[in-house]
């Protein structure tokens, strides 16, 4: 039987951060067209804990820890002319074992999660390629690059630089590259030669609205029993533009909402919190409360959940899930990308700080208003955002003579 070569730059268990919350359904997905086989990265030892869970869905697998220091991988990248990016994650094990699985098995495709990865496939290789790059790393380079002072600016530029040459070409070797909504995937095209034939396709992010569903979530005590209104931020904390989103409602949002409401609270939920945000906790009514083992109570007792992001990449799983969650979701235009939902409908967008402070105290002020929005967001992702309504062309992408009705493409 045909099968797949899955290649993800981090365990796709637990599906606990956006990233791997779309390679978990992806790889579940896969899975159901034939045998899998996974080559991806353990980020901890604790990561060995979940690879039982990789064991029931793979074929086989390879999972080499990553410990390759980031001044060693960066070494590597200036001696090689390379990003950074691909220097970090290379390993001459899943190099030995990705060979080794395409020579001893039938494999009729090779399906690339994140760009990263793309490094892994050989050059010789036959047969279908998909490139899975999410977003537009480089973009994401080229914007820190902009917002940073010198020498980080230039070492950021460089990143942005190489890993735009990267992801054209892939693209113009991939059977179909996909990114996690339109503006990325117009984006992508934008970036690439002009004639170079690359198939760039957008393929969505869902959410599951049966785990998301505040009918079965009990609200957080301490947040649901606390005076005035809570507002919840729920992001990977170490990550720099949730730490610049954060710091911006710290110094610029909050402070003016409690002018109105005194006792209001900022809750940053979410795992690996840097130390200038966990020197924050207790004073001026931030708690920062790290990683927890389920967000759900957290967004269920949210007066308000805020997303202000100013670099933003992709498609926000954090506001999809408060939105299936039935919260008001105040956010910018960067992190509503790629959720095709209507401002003062389904959520509440603003850029400028002023217009954020007065978007929030809006709601805050008008339970009513609040709560249908609340409602709209929650039957918006039901009805749209389905991980398998989302996830529908993937049979026919990789595998199109499995796919129902399937037939052999072009491409």
């Amino acid at each position: 039987m045909s099968g797949i070569v899955f290649l993800a730059h981090r365990l796709p268990f637990p599906p606990d951060r956006g990233d791997k919350i779309r390679s978990h359904h992806i790889l579940g997905a896969l899975a159901e067209l034939g045998p899998v086989h996974v080559g991806c990265f353990a980020e901890s030892e604790a990561d060995f804990a979940h690879e039982a869970e990789l064991t029931r869905i793979a074929a086989s697998h390879c999972m080499p820890l990553r410990e390759k220091p980031l001044s060693l991988a960066g070494a590597e990248a200036l001696l090689h002319g390379e990003p950074v990016s691909l220097a970090a994650f290379r390993h001459a094990g899943l190099v030995q074992w990705v060979r080794d699985t395409l020579e001893r098995h039938a494999i009729d495709t090779v399906y690339v999660f994140s760009g990263q990865m793309g490094q892994y496939v050989p050059k010789d290789w036959q047969g279908r390629l998909v490139v899975d790059l999410v977003d537009v790393d480089s973009a994401k380079f080229e914007a820190y690059a902009r917002a940073k002072p010198v020498p980080m600016r230039w070492v950021d530029a460089r990143e942005g630089r190489l890993l735009r040459a990267e992801e054209a070409r892939l693209a113009e070797r991939a059977d179909h590259t996909l990114l996690v909504s339109e503006a990325e995937a117009e984006l992508l095209r934008s970036r690439l030669a002009t004639g170079c034939g690359a198939d760039v396709r957008a393929l969505g992010n869902g959410i599951d609205a049966d785990l998301f569903d505040p009918a079965k979530v009990t609200p957080h005590p301490e947040l649901a029993m606390a005076p005035g209104p809570q507002l919840v931020f729920t992001g990977q904390m170490d990550y720099a533009p949730n730490v610049a989103a954060v710091q911006r409602v710290l110094d610029r949002l909050l402070p003016e909402i409690r002018k109105a409401h005194p006792p209001a609270q900022f809750h940053i939920v979410g795992r690996a919190p840097v130390a200038e945000l966990r020197e924050r906790d207790g004073k001026g009514g931030c708690r920062v409360w790290g990683e927890v083992a389920d967000v759900k109570p957290f967004l269920a007792a949210a007066d308000l959940v805020i997303a202000p992001l100013e670099i933003a990449r992709g498609v926000q799983n954090k506001v999809l899930e408060a939105m299936a969650m039935a919260r008001p979701v105040l956010l910018t235009h960067d992190a509503a990308t790629g959720i095709p939902a209507e401002d003062g409908v389904h959520f509440a967008v603003e850029d400028g700080d002023a217009e954020l402070v007065a978007r929030a105290l809006a709601l805050l002020g008008n339970p009513g208003e609040a709560g249908a929005m609340g409602a709209a967001a929650r039957q918006f992702v039901v009805d749209t955002r389905s991980w398998p309504a989302m996830l529908a062309a993937l049979p026919d992408l990789v595998m199109p003579d499995k796919a129902p009705g399937g037939h052999r493409d072009a491409a």
